[in-house]
């Protein structure tokens, strides 16, 4: 009998996990567990449920040998990249420092014999739904301020990486978390949707397309729980005339098709202005045919497969149109011998006469994919990067720190990188606007997500 949750390696096509959906008894168990034990993990100081998610750290750390290889078997990110445990470590240690204050009692101005107080309370059961293409990482940013906050968090993670919650619980468990507090289940979308429906979580993180955030909003309507969705993203780049054009030019590259392009912040757009156009496009394009496909279980492999034969048709769909269009492909496919139609594997495409008529432009890729547009001035590319329904972050390549500054008070986006591209930076707030989705994780401002304010006012008499 087929399993409800099949992984298929993207390398070659076999089954690497299984799995079957929980029973509705055994989630409404679950459900019931997880709401008994939020109350008592409340009520345990925050330095012990610091030390919970420090030994979760270690074991994450010690497992990581064996989860750099089920990473790219599971999803294809090639294994000399290490896995993820570098950006946990970066992330968890950054949200240890700062839990305090982003869970610390406010004090406004008191009076005689009136004293005034706003606690952050946790929400208390917290439903954390995970994607594919940061397995672990995306754990990071709703689980542990959740659980550092005193929630209790149920994890529904990806079918395309089945084996990273079986690890996260392991971690967990090991971590010495008590039982209840975090629980991983298999649920799939109309269960979902029905338990949000029924008021059975406080508090819903999403992280995926677009179309599932809206379904979640759609299942949440009307049950007043709180929600974060980081959903879809296409996001630009401009390259001034006084940019160092080598190393945005290696930058770049990393943002665009580093993991296949799948990153939720990767760069699938870039405006350049005329006076550099020519040399930068000749950097990238080197830095471009450097890269080597292939398999991602070996060491020289820089670009593996896409997570899925059907993540590549959409970008090789997307691709087509543009060429079609009008659009020129700079990049030898010569080079990329094991890219091939109705197999993951995709060969990084430079494109360039490329406009905002062509879906490559406009509409999320998701793959190992940039567009490089010529702009004749910063009004231009201001006018280009916000032209997108989409706003998670923007990049400006420039040495004029004031300009960059200026230019990106006027883009539409949740974060602006100065010479800088592709990375959440653990003490800003991650939010984006339009598609990209609504709410904050990460730095102080995420555990206002997880938590509810609690005011006191206590007169004496």
């Amino acid at each position: 009998m087929m399993s409800d949750l099949v992984c298929i390696s993207p390398i070659d096509g076999r089954v690497v996990a299984q799995r079957n959906y929980d029973s509705d008894a055994a989630l409404e168990a679950a459900l019931d567990k997880a709401r008994r034990a939020q109350a008592d993990w409340a009520a345990t100081p925050l330095e012990e449920r610091k030390r919970h998610i420090g030994r979760f750290l270690a074991e994450i750390e010690r497992m990581n040998p064996e989860l750099v290889p089920e990473l790219a078997i599971q999803m294809g990110r090639p294994v000399r990249y290490g896995g993820e445990l570098n950006s946990m470590r970066e992330r968890i240690n950054v949200l240890l420092a700062i839990a305090e204050e982003g869970l610390a009692t406010y004090m406004p101005p008191q009076e005689p014999r009136i004293a005034r107080k706003i606690k952050r309370v946790p929400k208390g059961v917290v439903l954390a739904i995970i994607p594919w293409n940061y397995p672990y990482l995306s754990v990071i940013n709703p689980v542990i301020p959740a659980l550092l906050a005193g929630n209790a968090v149920m994890m529904k993670h990806s079918v395309q990486t089945l084996l990273v919650a079986d690890r996260v619980t392991e971690a967990f468990r090991a971590a010495g978390l008590p039982d209840g507090v975090f629980t991983s289940v298999h649920m799939n979308h109309e269960t979902t949707a029905r338990l949000i429906a029924a008021r059975r979580f406080d508090h819903i993180s999403f992280t995926g397309s677009v179309r599932g955030g809206a379904e979640i909003e759609r299942a949440a309507s009307g049950t007043f729980a709180s929600l974060t969705l980081e959903l879809g993203g296409k996001d630009p780049a401009y390259v001034r005339p006084d940019a160092r054009l080598d190393f945005a030019a290696q930058a770049l590259a990393d943002g665009g098709y580093f993991n296949s392009g799948q990153c939720c912040c990767g760069v699938e757009r870039v405006y350049v202005h005329e006076a550099v156009y020519d040399d930068f496009v000749a950097q990238l394009e080197a830095e471009a045919s450097a890269l080597v496909l292939g398999n991602p279980l070996e060491q020289e492999t820089t670009l593996g497969p896409m997570a899925s034969v059907r993540y590549a048709e959409t970008v090789r769909a997307q691709v087509r149109q543009a060429l079609a269009r009008g659009a020129r492909q700079i990049i030898d496919p010569s080079r990329f011998r094991a890219a091939g139609e109705g197999s993951a594997f995709v060969m990084p495409h430079l494109l360039v006469n490329v406009d905002h008529d062509m879906d490559v432009m406009r509409d999320e890729t998701f793959g190992p994919v940039i567009g490089v547009m010529k702009v004749r001035s910063d009004e231009e590319a201001v006018a280009l990067m916000n032209d997108s329904s989409f706003g998670l972050t923007a990049s400006i390549w420039t040495q004029d720190n004031e300009a960059a500054e200026r230019l990106g008070d006027r883009l539409q986006t949740g974060t602006v990188y100065m010479n800088r591209c592709d990375y959440a930076d653990p003490y800003l707030a991650w939010a984006g606007l339009k598609d990209t989705g609504r709410g904050v994780s990460l730095s102080v401002l995420g555990f206002e997500g997880v938590t509810r304010p609690a005011s006191f006012h206590l007169r004496s008499i």
